[in-house]
Formats: structure tokens, sequence, C-alpha cells
């Protein structure tokens, strides 16, 4: 059996691969392993996507928490920053999200968020996941007045709209924003807070329904926001995804503005103001080149993670900088919140927009995105980390690496939550790195069945 826990938590499809069982048992062990150094008696908050089986998937976590002696707090649909500021605006002793964040509906996921508010280490995971394999065995079970107890408090979505609005001393009125929510945990979070700074919101896809999460909307489908920009004549549009610690742009031209360049322009700006920690910025091995020479041109040191918004924050730490985040849009503003975080990306960025009087094309051009290919090779999930033990597939990334050197660069990478190995090429001419990532996408997916 492969490790329980990939990049970003537990995920697989709801009711199948993501079963209520284990949902219970990661509950009980999580809660277990969480809180047992604690004298008190432990509380645990948890929240959820709008995905139909997140009630179902929360109410068999919240079981397995009571069942090892914590309070569960239940918060209902809360976007994944939000719950890892509440975690510790309410001093609980840890946090727990069930969503599966970019993906298709018929997926959830678990995470787990610590006392601090962040994602949990690789040993506290592999803790976790050795009691799950173990059955729980030599742990006690508590009977009477020591079982937990589940609450309810649906109000939590206003703690966070109102920190959201404390973030950036920022006003927005007379600004038209189109805001895509996907569908998704933004649909209030973010209307509120846009509004509540007096921003003309124009709100599309805020209306879910269990199943309609990530469907041809979102940071994951920016067309449709693409072109109501362009109609609204708005400033700008903002682009969440289901649990909305994502976020992408979309100028007034309606041309996409991503994370690297999002990082670009509010890491220029921070450092103009003198807000950027060591005039760093990290960022992943998936940064388009062109944010690299942005960075040499304009003093910032751009420093490299491989690919995940844990190693990003992990590097942070480690480094004391206090922006980082991936092209994707995962972007980490770590002097407010301790994870990705969709709308505080979306203040800063509006703060730099209503201070230097700029609009977001002209922004944006401080940095010169290079072509790039990404494709994606679908795969069985236990082989998706040995595509070069298949000498067909290692023999021709080794030619197209050879084809690029020196004009481009190739990455190949399993991805850490879905069924797929991604093949990224960055070179001058868009026509052939296409081609060439496509063909040796289809070489993977063929071969390796």
């Amino acid at each position: 059996m492969g490790r329980l826990f990939g990049t970003d938590g537990v995920r697989g499809i709801a009711n199948s691969e993501l079963t209520i069982e284990l949902a219970m048992k990661l509950g009980q062990a999580g809660a277990y392993v969480l809180t047992k150094e604690n004298a008190h008696k432990p509380t645990i908050i948890v929240g959820c996507d709008t995905r139909i089986s997140g009630g179902m998937l929360a109410n068999a976590l919240m079981a397995g928490i009571c069942s090892v002696g914590a309070n569960a707090i239940y918060l209902g649909v809360l976007p994944t920053p939000a719950v890892a500021y509440l975690t510790r605006k309410y001093k609980v002793d840890a946090g727990v999200v069930i969503s599966a964040s970019h993906n298709p509906m018929e997926f959830n996921g678990i995470k787990f968020f610590n006392s601090e508010g962040y994602k949990l280490s690789d040993s506290l995971e592999d803790e976790i996941e050795a009691l799950i394999n173990n059955q729980m065995t030599n742990i006690s079970m508590p009977i009477g007045a020591e079982i937990g107890r589940v609450e309810y408090k649906y109000d939590a979505k206003d703690d966070y709209v109102k920190f959201a609005k404390s973030v950036v001393n920022v006003d927005l009125t007379g600004i038209k924003i189109v805001i895509d929510c996907a569908e998704g945990a933004a649909y209030y979070t973010a209307v509120e807070t846009l509004k509540g700074l007096g921003a003309d919101v124009v709100s599309i896809h805020i209306n879910p329904d269990g199943t309609n999460i990530n469907s041809n909307c979102g940071s994951t489908h920016m067309e449709e926001l693409k072109a109501r920009v362009v109609y609204e004549k708005a400033a700008l549009g903002l682009a969440f995804d289901g649990d909305a610690d994502r976020l992408l742009a979309v100028d007034e031209n309606g041309k996409l503005v991503d994370g690297d360049e999002l990082m670009a322009i509010c890491g220029y700006y921070l450092k103009e103001t003198n807000r950027l920690k060591n005039n760093t910025i990290v960022a992943t091995v998936m940064s388009n080149l062109g944010f690299m020479l942005m960075g040499q041109k304009n003093g910032l040191n751009i420093e490299q993670t491989k690919v995940g918004d844990r190693y990003v924050l992990e590097r942070m730490i480690e480094i004391g900088a206090n922006l980082g985040g991936e092209q994707s849009g995962h972007i980490i503003f770590l002097d407010e919140n301790t994870t990705g975080d969709g709308l505080i990306s979306a203040l800063h960025l509006l703060e730099v927009i209503v201070n230097t009087k700029k609009p977001l094309s002209e922004l944006a051009s401080i940095m010169e995105v290079m072509p790039q290919a990404l494709v994606n090779a679908k795969v069985p999930t236990h082989k998706k980390d040995k595509y070069m033990e298949y000498p067909e597939i290692a023999e021709a990334i080794q030619r197209i690496e050879e084809r690029f050197a020196g004009e481009g660069r190739v990455l190949i990478r399993p991805s850490g939550t879905e069924p797929l190995v991604r093949v990224m090429i960055e070179g001058k001419d868009q026509e052939i790195i296409e081609r060439e990532a496509t063909d040796l996408a289809e070489l993977i997916t063929k071969t390796i069945i």
C-alpha cells in the first residue's frame, strides 16, 4: 500500500477511495496524535468546501474525533485558509478541512492543521498513518463523560471576513471587479469582503449545489471570467478554486495574470515599501523562467523549492521570508496567514492597483512570461512515481532535454494529488514545445498501464 498522505492531505474519490470508514479513522488517529500531549480536553474545528460528500465525510471524521475524547466544532462551508486562521483565532488544538481543492467534485480530501495553523509535517502524518495501519492498537477509547462532543458554529465565516477586511488598509470604492468563486467555498467570504471594502462586485459562480464545484469555472477554467471582465469593462477579474486557497487574475483586457506574475507584482511593491523580508520570494521549480529573470532585473532574490505549497512554506519559515507561492496561484503572505489564501492574495494585489493607480496590465508587464507547455499524462496512481523505470520514457526525456539545453528546460514530475504525470517544457517556440510535451505525455500514458 502506498503512503496515505499526499502533498496536500489525504485525497481520493469520495465513498470509494476516501470512504467514511477511512474518514472516521483519520478523525481518531489525527485527534489522538495532535492532542495526546494535552492535559485539557482538546477541541478540533472542522470546515469543508461545497462538495456533496462534505457533510458525509465531516460527520464520519467528527465521530472519530469524539471517539478518542476530543471535542469537534463544525464550522460548515469555509475556505481552507479560513480554517487555518480560525484555528489560531479560536485557540483550538487543531483544524481540519474536508476539500479536494481544484479537483472535480467526485473527489474529496482531508487535510489537518496544527494548533498554529500550519499543515502537518511528514513525520506527524506518518504517525497518524501508522496508527490507522495498526488499527489503533493499544489506544484506549473513553466512555461515559469522557467521550467528546460535537458543536456547530455557522457564524465563523463572518470572523474570517472581519479578519480579511483588516489585512490591507485599502478603499475599493469605484473599482469594478468580477469574481469567479468556482461554486466553491469563497462564494460568501470573497463577495462580502470585497463589497465591505467598497468595491463594485460582479460575482459569478456563487450558487453551489454540491455537484458543480470547479465545473467549467474558477481558477482552472478562466474563459468565462476573461470574457466577462471585458464585457463589464471591469478593472480586473479574480478567480478562486474550490477551497479558495488559490488566486489567479485577469487584467482589464481579459488577459490571464498567473501566480508568478501576481508574486512579481506584489513582491516588487512590498520591496519598494520596505515590507519584503530579506528581499526574497520563495517559488518552485515550476515557476516560469521569466519570473527568475524579473527577480534578477529588480533586485529580488528568488528561492526555488520542489513543487507543493507545503515545501514553499517550509523554506519561507527556514529563511525568514514573508512571500512565496506557486504559478498555480497558491500564494502565501506569511505575515497574515499560514497557508495559501486566495482572498488575502487578492487584497494585496488590489492594494498595489489602488496605491500605484496603474492598471493590472501595466503592473503585470514587470515580468515577461516565457512560452511554456504543460500536458498531463494519466497513469495508474501506484505507478506515477516510476516513470523513469521505463527505458522508452527515459530515452525520450533525455532526447528532449538535449534538444532544449541552453534554450529552455524540461520538467517531468508526478502529481502529488492526482493520478497524473505532469510534463512541462519551456522554450522559445510555443508550437514546438507544445508538440514535444503532447508527444511525451502520450508516450507516458501509453507505456504506463
